[in-house]
């Protein structure tokens, strides 16, 4: 493997998406990413689907989508460490290894010595990241968390979703589980910053992030907009709290998202427009005012935005420099001409299916570039392989192992 982390050994003990999404990262910027799972069973999401990756013959593997999104680039190997054989394989592996990750509950890895205090008495320089919902102490700490949950619990559903008088209005989740995705990109970087102590001191450490808090932190704006002002922000549907005109626009064929960031760029959509008065009126022509009159101004640019179509909107705002896109379904995204010359869709072989699509990292580097060599591993597929390498394991020593059902090995 190449790319800027090649130097690492990631133990991956994480299932789901936050975790799991942590390592994938690893994986991409070259890391060894040893993944543990479960032998007959593995990561839960692979049994989330359907949809399912199919075969050539088109028959459902046992790959979901779900799993597929965020296992790119690892080393699948089936341990149940809840036997004596299978916590010293994976207390062998941790010896090794620069980064542990986990998401079990508060104390839940204690029972089976693998708990950080009984790693790093092994591995001191070990950087060892546990991601949980509620973060390892607190009346939640014990807690199991949810993405969907975290959202309503954090505040982030008291601002997302239509207005609560307009049609539809009230309390939406995000489309994804944002929060998982957050925790596990401040887990990626804390880890990091941990790496770069030990490199310093010789000394690694315990990280503790979680769901919770990580979910409060990606409020930003409006948490400090609660601060400043004692009052906490609402829904606004698609609109932006600070910011005027700055929301999706229906036009007469679909619908347009308007991104005005500043006075100037107000002025010349008025140009747009053909309405120039908007620009010197007192009530717009400053973003404060248009804040403050929103209810007045936005009646008035959704009436002129009906009048054109998406396309010709589009074309006139940007070559005047205004911010404004499309909102496009995922086959659109894929088939935009922007994505494609990034090259964020890739295929990697799978022996399953013959190949699996994927969705590259959005890291760009001029040097070391995201290695994508391997598609996320069928369960226990590389089980031998790398026992017998970093362990010094024999065929005879992993059949017997396997056939008590302590490891999980593919033919």
């Amino acid at each position: 493997m190449s790319g800027p982390l090649s130097h690492l050994t990631v133990l991956d003990l994480s299932r789901v998406l936050a975790g799991p999404w942590c390592t994938q990262l690893f994986a991409d910027l070259g890391a060894t990413v040893i993944k543990i799972e479960r032998p007959g069973a593995g990561d839960d999401t692979r049994a989330w689907g359907p949809p399912y990756l199919k075969d050539a013959a088109g028959h459902d593997t046992s790959e979901a989508a779900y799993y597929l999104s965020c296992n790119r680039g690892k080393l699948s190997v089936a341990v149940d460490f809840t036997t004596a054989d299978g916590q010293r394989i994976v207390r062998d592996l941790a010896q090794q290894a620069d980064v542990l990750v986990e998401n079990y509950k508060v104390g839940g890895l204690s029972k089976y010595g693998l708990d950080y205090a009984s790693i790093a008495a092994l591995n001191p320089r070990l950087v060892y990241a546990s991601i949980t919902g509620f973060g390892q102490n607190g009346p939640y700490a014990d807690r199991a968390g949810y993405d969907f949950i975290i959202q309503g619990m954090s505040g982030f559903m008291s601002v997302t979703g239509e207005r609560d008088d307009l049609p539809g209005g009230g309390p939406q989740k995000a489309g994804i589980a944002i929060t998982d995705l957050m925790t596990g990109m401040f887990a990626t970087v804390a880890i990091q910053a941990a790496l770069a102590h030990r490199d310093r001191t010789g000394q690694g450490q315990w990280i503790d992030t979680c769901l919770f808090d990580s979910a409060v932190a990606m409020m930003a704006v409006m948490n400090m907009n609660y601060l400043v002002t004692g009052t906490p922000p609402g829904r606004a549907g698609n609109a932006h709290q600070n910011i005027v005109p700055y929301q999706a626009f229906a036009c007469a064929d679909g619908h347009v998202i308007l991104a005005v960031g500043n006075d100037g760029q107000f002025a010349k959509f008025c140009e747009v427009a053909d309405r120039r008065a908007w620009a010197t009126d007192k009530r717009f022509a400053k973003n404060a005012d248009r804040v403050r009159h929103r209810a007045t101004l936005v009646p008035l640019v959704a009436e002129v935005m009906k009048t054109r179509t998406q396309r010709a909107w589009l074309g006139a705002l940007e070559v005047e420099g205004v911010p404004c896109g499309p909102i496009n379904r995922l086959d659109q995204v894929f088939a935009d001409p922007h994505l494609v010359a990034r090259g964020l869709r890739m295929e990697l072989p799978h022996p399953s299916a013959g190949t699996v699509p994927q969705v590259g990292t959005p890291i760009r580097f001029s040097a070391t570039p995201p290695d994508y060599g391997r598609a996320p591993p069928l369960l226990g597929e590389h089980t031998s392989v790398v026992l017998r390498e970093r362990l010094g394991m024999d065929a005879e020593g992993l059949d017997a192992l396997a056939a008590r059902g302590v490891i999980g090995v593919r033919p």
